[in-house]
């Protein structure tokens, strides 16, 4: 009996929703039901078009309000200057072009929207308005590329003029190493299939070139301010990218091949961070830091600026993390510096006379 009196409800249910849908198709017959834009859909949309063009605006110039403090300072090398002139050309063009395109865009699709009576005017093509089209953007673009040419083949022109100095960067998951020239300030023949943990050869410097034994090796990039440095660049496992943002400088690095990059240094690390930039950013930063220290969260030890090596491939889990200190100093400091690092020869000397000792000692104790 329940079964049937539900089945009975039911369908009174679903005869009174078909007569409340026959009632409210009576009701819309002298409405307009067409799925036809009229001129007030038109009119509606045009204000539309406006109000996301004020949107689009609105968002870019807040962007830059808010956003551009988290650009990167002054460039740190020479060729940094031409590199972010460059950049600044091209993004005030593109800038500029959208501003007006999308203004004119939005602004046509209002005013020539339809209208009840109205015929488009169309014609199907125009040489003077294509030629226009079409040189300009031509002429700008010709001339970027070259400017883009002309900066890449000064920046790339790696040459051993000036008397560069000669630094190894040896990339492999997830770190970097530097090697130096030594004193002769060239660096010796190496090869991953000599690499030998034992005899402290983590590069695989080939130990019989004699131009090897100078070499130095550090965890810790120090160069000279205003000197030329021409970087060698390899890789032991997969594809890195060495990046130095501050430079303005990136460049692959390869298993199986050497890569160059060539800059100058014209600013110490001292003289960047008395960047008002810089200071400001350290600034922002280290009050973020108090906050973090405050409430006993990680990361939260007061940051000092440093120029750094990034790499600037996705190499691995580790990626993230794989980066190097970079100091930038005076030439005397430098030279301080250098002087107090040991050799390939040194370590390995020293490597080898451990060994022979712990040898000795084994021998020794057999008997």
């Amino acid at each position: 009996m329940t079964t049937l009196l539900t089945l009975v409800v039911l369908a009174l249910v679903a005869i009174a929703i078909w007569q409340m849908t026959k009632i409210f198709e009576l009701s819309q017959l002298k409405a307009e039901n067409s799925q036809i834009a009229n001129d007030s859909d038109n009119k509606t949309n045009g204000y539309l078009l406006f109000a996301f063009l004020i949107f689009i605006y609105g968002i870019t110039i807040f962007s830059f309000w808010k956003y551009s403090k988290f650009l990167l300072p002054e460039a740190g090398s020479a060729h940094g200057a031409e590199y972010d002139s460059l950049m600044l050309v091209s993004f005030v063009i593109i800038f500029m072009v959208q501003t007006l395109t999308q203004g004119l865009l939005h602004y046509f699709g209002y005013k020539y929207r339809g209208v009840k009576g109205n015929r488009a005017l169309f014609f199907a093509d125009s040489d003077r308005l294509e030629f226009i089209w079409t040189i300009i953007p031509v002429i700008v673009l010709s001339g970027l590329i070259l400017w883009g040419l002309y900066t890449w083949t000064t920046i790339m022109d790696i040459n051993d003029d000036d008397d560069p100095l000669i630094v190894e960067l040896y990339a492999q998951q997830f770190n970097w190493t530097a090697r130096y020239g030594g004193e002769d300030n060239v660096l010796g023949k190496a090869n991953v299939r000599m690499i030998d943990i034992d005899k402290a050869n983590v590069l695989g410097l080939d130990e019989s070139d004699t131009y090897a034994a100078d070499d130095i090796i550090v965890k810790e990039l120090h160069l000279p301010v205003g000197r030329k440095v021409n970087f060698k660049m390899r890789s032991q496992d997969v594809l890195h990218s060495a990046y130095m943002p501050h430079f303005r400088a990136q460049m692959n690095c390869v298993p199986g091949m050497i890569t160059q990059f060539s800059f100058t240094p014209i600013f110490t690390t001292e003289q960047m961070r008395q960047n008002p930039d810089v200071a400001d950013k350290v600034k922002r930063t280290n009050v973020i830091r108090a906050e973090r220290a405050a409430n006993g969260e990680d990361n939260s030890d007061p940051w000092e600026f440093d120029y750094i090596l990034l790499c600037n491939k996705i190499c691995g889990k580790s990626h993230y993390n794989m980066q190097m200190k970079i100091i930038v100093e005076t030439q005397e400091e430098y030279d301080a510096w250098i002087a107090e690092q040991k050799t390939f020869g040194q370590n390995v000397m020293g490597q080898a006379s451990t060994d022979e000792f712990k040898n000795i000692e084994s021998a020794t104790a057999s008997h």
